[in-house]
């Protein structure tokens, strides 16, 4: 139920314009946080979905540690967003789509798997991936010109 959550921010991004990425976070069963992309409204290149479910999170516990607290994802964390997952001690990780190109929990730097990284959550990849896939592909095709693949 939390990834389809995630699916839904993720669509509403979309609709707004923003990469379809969304995010959720639990605690005890209980979404505590939702956000969608929105580098692009808020002309900030931090404002990921996870770093925005993150501080929302963080705010509605009045905690910087979201101990206890899981995290769903429509998309493979890139760099920024695994550190601040990190950095919040998130308990779980569950993410849809994997990202070749910019992810760094399975593919890339594999953040969580680095000696440097003080605390690594449980991570559960492909977690409703089709959809948050094609989310993120009929998103990118739209924009793309004519005959360009």
């Amino acid at each position: 139920m939390s990834m389809e959550q995630a699916l839904v921010e993720a669509r509403l991004a979309a609709e707004r314009g923003e990469v379809p990425v969304g995010c959720v976070i639990v605690k005890d069963g209980v979404v505590i946080a939702a956000a969608g992309n929105r580098t692009l409204a808020d002309r900030d290149p931090t404002a990921h979905a996870e770093i925005l479910a993150i501080r929302q999170a963080s705010g509605a516990l009045q905690s910087e540690r979201l101990i206890d607290c899981d995290l769903y994802v429509t998309l493979e964390p890139c760099a920024m967003c695994a550190a601040a997952i990190s950095f919040a001690r998130i308990r779980r990780l569950y993410f849809g789509a994997a990202d070749q190109k910019g992810g760094a929990v399975e593919n890339g730097p594999r953040f969580f798997s680095q000696p440097t990284c003080h605390h690594a959550p449980e991570v559960y990849g492909g977690i409703g991936e089709t959809e948050a896939a094609r989310l993120l592909k009929d998103f990118f095709e739209a924009r793309r010109p004519a005959g360009v693949k």
